[in-house]
């Protein structure tokens, strides 16, 4: 079985020359520039070109796959005050919800709240303003 190193093989000419009869020390350690190779042709050996894979073995995905992600919904960053025990209260809802084993951030809780007051009906959207206080910034 013929070596993998690059090294052997080429120095398997030169072992065979100083077995043949008749042959000198000289001409053993010289040998045909056929058989020797060069540097620049070792490289050529060694480097192995990457093979184009065929247009049939790309997958190709399905047209479809657009269709079943949801759409990015883009988030709009706003700033606001509101008083300490109001501010307290969504520390006590986000403890409440983590003990019934929902973990939420204070933005979740207050999307919640909107939802919440957008299903109300009239009059009790009414009652629930007029519990909050309005203050000056």
């Amino acid at each position: 079985m013929p070596s993998k190193n690059p090294r052997e093989s080429v120095a398997a000419p030169v072992a065979s020359m100083t077995k043949q009869p008749g042959a000198s020390a000289a001409t053993a350690k010289t040998a045909t520039p056929s058989a020797v190779k060069t540097p620049s042709q070792k490289k050529a050996v060694l480097v192995k070109k990457p093979v184009a894979e065929p247009v049939s073995a790309v997958k190709a995905r399905p047209a479809s796959d657009k269709r079943l992600k949801p759409k990015k919904i883009k988030m709009v960053s706003d700033s606001f005050t509101i008083p300490k025990l109001e501010y307290l209260m969504l520390e006590t809802l986000k403890l409440r919800a983590g003990a019934l084993g929902h973990s939420v951030k204070k933005s979740e809780l207050i999307r919640a709240g909107i939802k919440a007051l957008s299903a109300m009906p009239d009059g009790n959207f009414e009652a629930a303003l007029k519990t909050v206080q309005t203050h000056k910034n």
